[in-house]
């Protein structure tokens, strides 16, 4: 899957060009919130479940920030996995500043977790901009399945579907004064092919190409329910957890958090 090592090097270089301290102070942030690094329903969402004494894993965990955030929530040991080296180097200079000795970072391509991980966490979390580096999500979900352990729980708050329909500023579809127009399939099968660095994090240079999927709902529950996990809560939300606000509050569907179990 040439894909997925080229997006390891677009992101490596992405960190390359980060902007101005990046991350740099994210432990600050740790220290003083209660699960800072995510948006408010998903702090409602996790504050349901018991997380005390739990292992905990992260699939495409970034710099870890999100991950770091669950720990004071009396999580036993929690991993996080992401493929690009320097930025899970980000995740442990985190750690260290922050205090935490019981999380740990791997790097490595998520469909290559090893054995050695399965039926070993009770909760794995994945948030935006995870499942959309992966064209096959019964790839994805299998490995998702195979390394909780019975009776474990997938949360997930990532992009709505229908907002891959939505086009953003810097596209050539956008149209300031015509912000309810659809200019994308909701069934697109092509991949994104980006080449201007990834702008939450690093400043807009010629970079190496980002090969990002769409994925409709029902590729999205039938994956996950086709690897022994069943879906117990499914939400939907008018704001975006991504890059962009600007659609937010006008009636589509922009976010969602859904909850399983593996059973």
């Amino acid at each position: 899957m040439d894909y997925i090592k080229n997006n390891k090097a677009a992101w490596e270089e992405g960190f390359e060009n980060r902007k101005p301290c990046w991350g740099d102070e994210n432990h600050i942030k740790l220290k003083s919130e209660r699960l800072a690094f995510f948006n408010t329903d998903m702090q409602e969402e996790l504050e349901k479940i018991d997380f005390y004494g739990k292992t905990v894993a992260q699939f495409c965990c970034n710099n870890g920030r999100e991950i770091l955030s669950l720990m004071d929530m009396g999580v036993g040991s929690a991993v996080g996995f992401d493929i690009a080296e320097n930025i899970i180097g980000q995740a442990k200079y985190t750690a260290e500043k922050a205090g935490i000795e019981n999380c740990e970072f791997i790097v490595c391509n998520i469909l290559d977790i090893p054995e050695s991980y399965y039926n070993q966490f009770d909760v794995i979390i994945l948030t935006v901009g995870a499942i959309c580096w992966f064209k096959d999500l019964n790839l994805f979900f299998d490995k998702v399945g195979k390394c909780l352990k019975n009776n474990g729980s997938l949360v997930m708050n990532d992009i709505h579907p229908f907002e891959n329909m939505l086009p953003i500023p810097g596209e050539d579809e956008f149209d300031p004064n015509n912000l309810d127009k659809l200019a994308f399939s909701y069934f697109r099968k092509e991949p994104w092919l980006q080449n201007n660095g990834m702008n939450y994090m690093s400043r807009e240079y010629k970079s190496k190409t980002f090969t990002s999927f769409s994925h409709t709902l029902s590729d999205i529950i039938n994956a996950i329910s086709s690897k022994g996990m069943r879906i117990t809560r499914f939400n939907e939300y008018d704001y975006d957890v991504g890059m962009t606000d600007i659609y937010n509050n006008m009636g589509c569907p922009l976010s969602f958090i859904l909850k399983a179990e593996k059973s």
